[in-house]
């Protein structure tokens, strides 16, 4: 199914009321479950680096942590529905097909990218419909085959969610395989924070 003249695919009503009421959970279980364990502070990965020396105003954000975004059915549809559309729009080419470079990260606007660039773009539409920068956060991970992958962590009170350009379902973070590095920190959009590997392997082996 192609875009619509919005450039949004709408997500189906009854698939989404679905899913919404099997992720309902209470907010002491997904934080204590449903949530990635972070660590301390760590080295930004360099795409992201090299990124905010030419966008240093998005990596200054100082942000104010109220905690996860309340998960209400209006706003898993809007998430929903940014994550396909947003696969639908970029079409995807590595950075050294762009750039011919190895790593470059950057807005999608030319309809191609890499999995960072479907996550910044994500990212800005998500920030303006209203959503917090610190539940939306950059996480780099690996894949099972070993290869480097990047993905957009949506913070709610029913557990993480992973927008993903591999992926048009959106996803908790412990059913996508992955096998999760390090995410932004929830304060300041340039900072980064390490997951807690030992934690949260034992976390997805319970559910």
């Amino acid at each position: 199914m192609k875009a619509n003249k919005d450039g949004w695919r709408l997500w189906p009503l009854a698939a989404s009321a679905l899913f919404f009421a099997a992720t309902t959970s209470s907010t002491s279980q997904a934080s204590g479950v449903h949530s990635m364990i972070t660590g301390g502070l760590t080295s930004q990965p360099i795409g992201h680096y090299e990124f905010c020396q030419t966008n240093s105003a998005e990596c200054s954000i100082r942000v104010r942590d109220s905690g996860p975004m309340t998960l209400t059915d209006d706003n898993w549809k809007l998430i929903s529905r940014i994550n396909r559309a947003v696969n639908d729009a970029v079409t995807p080419m590595s950075d050294f097909d762009i750039y011919g470079k190895e790593e470059h990260w950057a807005y999608p606007d030319q309809g191609v990218g890499d999995c960072e660039d479907y996550v910044l773009e994500k990212r800005r539409q998500l920030a303006s419909e209203g959503i917090s920068l610190s539940n939306l956060l950059i996480t780099v991970l690996r894949k099972p085959d070993g290869e480097g992958h990047a993905v957009l962590t949506v913070r709610t009170d029913r557990g993480d969610f992973v927008l993903d350009n591999l992926n048009d379902d959106v996803k908790l973070w412990y059913k996508t395989g992955y096998q999760f590095l390090k995410r932004q920190a929830a304060t300041h959009t340039g900072r980064w924070v390490s997951l807690r590997e030992d934690q949260n392997m034992l976390v997805g082996a319970v559910q």
